[in-house]
């Protein structure tokens, strides 16, 4: 088996951030705060939010003898890649913080 490779451009890299912050800036009303990168990280915790209840229910539906074995794993799996790559993002956030604050002035 060989392992999964993905060569990215920087062209491609600049054309997913610039409609990653276009979808981030157009999608929030005007003067609602929501826009850029906060409102992206806003909605990116939103969706982490939203598939742990979906794996919760899915769970539920499992203990009470209905739903599907195969949903349910399916709905923690996601869940659960979800919550990692949140907190993968947090770890590098305040990295990133971090380095800033050690920068000298």
């Amino acid at each position: 088996m060989t392992p999964l490779s993905i060569t990215v451009t920087p062209s491609q890299a600049s054309e997913a951030y610039r409609a990653t912050d276009s979808a981030g800036t157009e999608a929030a009303p005007a003067g609602a705060g929501e826009g850029g990168f906060g409102g992206l990280l806003s909605r990116a915790i939103g969706g982490v939010v939203d598939a742990s209840h979906t794996a919760e229910g899915q769970a539920m539906q499992a203990i009470a003898g209905g739903g599907n074995l195969t949903d349910v794993v399916t709905a923690v799996s996601k869940a659960e890649l979800a919550l990692q790559t949140a907190t993968t993002i947090r770890d590098r956030m305040v990295q990133a913080y971090q380095d800033i604050m050690r920068m000298p002035i």
